[in-house]
């Protein structure tokens, strides 16, 4: 026996709408885990809401911060292996490195019982000593 054309039409139509259906779901599913930027995820002290995006903004600072500590741990090994122990001495002191206060030149110089210009000129060799180091180490990072 054979099934009528009108209820083949029907049944035909009933498994169109059963996979539209389905595949409605399924997206659903692909996009669950979805989330947007600004979506409140909690809230501050003070009530205002916390979104994605400021949760992560504030980890940009933690890779900051590392890289750092990563170059000021570089400087401190620097200081030592390519400068004179004088060069060393006056970029200390004026930048305050070692927990110290930084100084000006002219307070340098009265420490060191030098002349300004140089404690000028020392400092000036010293920086680009410095930096011709760090450039090495970035030029061989890239090769």
């Amino acid at each position: 026996m054979t099934t009528p054309i009108w209820q083949r039409k029907i049944q035909s139509q009933t498994e169109g709408i059963a996979n539209e259906v389905l595949m409605f779901f399924r997206n659903g599913k692909k996009s669950a885990q979805d989330v947007s930027m600004n979506e409140p995820i909690d809230t501050d002290k003070e009530g205002n809401t916390l979104t994605l995006m400021d949760v992560m903004s504030t980890e940009d600072n933690i890779v900051d911060n590392l890289d750092i500590k990563i170059k000021s741990e570089q400087l401190k090994r620097y200081l030592v292996e390519v400068l004179t122990p004088r060069e060393r001495i006056i970029i200390e002191l004026r930048y305050g490195l070692n927990g110290n206060q930084p100084l000006t030149q002219r307070e340098v110089a009265q420490k060191l019982k030098i002349s300004r210009s140089y404690v000028s000129r020392i400092e000036k060799k010293a920086l680009l000593t410095l930096r011709k180091r760090f450039e090495r180490v970035e030029t061989n990072r890239f090769q």
